[in-house]
């Protein structure tokens, strides 16, 4: 089967690309590993028009969407900085379409998230929503009467570099104390070095925390317990009825989600005279990127 709408997931170890019908059924993935920074950019773009081509099928898609972990520009064009990518104010969507030949839609990975979980997710008939998403970082998106909200300039949601801890811990971003520094998949592998004295990967750690391993589940704790904290300060700001929370981190399920609630509900003023909203899985896994991209490349980035 060929055709459909093609959406491309750009993260900080993974290029995950996906193929959905103009019915947004999910009918095709791949995975490329994810060329080093030191790589440079027009390595990066090449292996989203490859990972592209994986999932094509007998015919190229109609249109191809692009999500990407950090600041896009709000006309959807530039890719201005992100931590853990190659790009520094560069057309990226001018770049990838010249690769490809192919019509193309740019957007911040945690927004695509967001679009695909109001569409058929966790969000669905929710008209005010907080998605946080846990993988090499931490992303984000902010959903307000129904719709994914970019600001003024492109740039709103980026939680993960909110200071939680001043003077903490070096960023990547060049700033210190970043949310993303005690809440992310980066976070969990260092905690449970520090515990172990030993290198362990984030898949690793999830699969000895799944089976029991009390080193793994302390440090899910840890790591849920800041996001509960820092969940805190934007149900404050924000108000929402739902938090969702995807990413490769939030595949433990409870394991973070529970230390989560709890220091959400411990961390925010009056609860005994408010509603705490709810924090749920995202219901699209690991794909909820790239499904997103795929479904703004067959609505039009708006």
């Amino acid at each position: 089967m060929g055709g459909g709408y093609v959406g491309v997931d750009v993260g900080g170890t993974k290029v995950l690309a996906v193929r959905v019908s103009a019915t947004g059924v999910l009918e095709a993935t791949a995975t490329r590993p994810m060329p080093g920074v030191s790589a440079g950019p027009e390595a990066v773009e090449e292996t989203v028009a490859l990972a592209a081509r994986d999932v094509y099928g007998a015919t190229a898609p109609v249109a191809l969407g692009v999500s990407a972990a950090g600041l896009v520009d709000a006309a959807g064009e530039r890719f201005l900085f992100g931590a853990h990518l190659p790009w520094r104010d560069a057309p990226v969507r001018r770049a990838i379409a010249d690769r490809t030949g192919l019509s193309v839609v740019l957007e911040n990975d945690a927004n695509c998230a967001a679009y695909a979980e109001l569409a058929s997710g966790a969000a669905r008939g929710v008209r005010s929503a907080l998605l946080i998403t846990i993988g090499t970082g931490i992303g984000g998106a902010v959903v307000l009467d129904g719709r994914v909200i970019r600001g003024a300039h492109g740039l709103a949601g980026e939680f993960g570099h909110m200071q939680a801890v001043p003077d903490g811990l070096a960023c990547e971003c060049g700033l210190r104390g970043c949310w993303e520094q005690y809440c992310s998949g980066r976070a969990l592998e260092r905690v449970t070095r520090v515990a172990l004295g030993r290198h362990l990967d984030g898949p690793e750690v999830t699969a000895l925390a799944l089976a029991g391993d009390q080193v793994a589940l302390h440090s899910f704790a840890s790591i849920g317990t800041w996001l509960g904290v820092g969940t805190a300060a934007l149900v404050s700001a924000f108000d929402p009825e739902l938090v969702v929370v995807g990413g490769g981190v939030s595949a433990v399920g409870d394991l973070l989600l529970g230390p989560a609630r709890r220091a959400l509900a411990g961390s925010l003023q009056g609860t005994a005279y408010r509603s705490v909203p709810d924090v749920v899985p995202a219901l699209l896994g690991p794909e909820a990127g790239a499904i997103g991209a795929a479904l703004l490349a067959r609505d039009g980035r708006s």
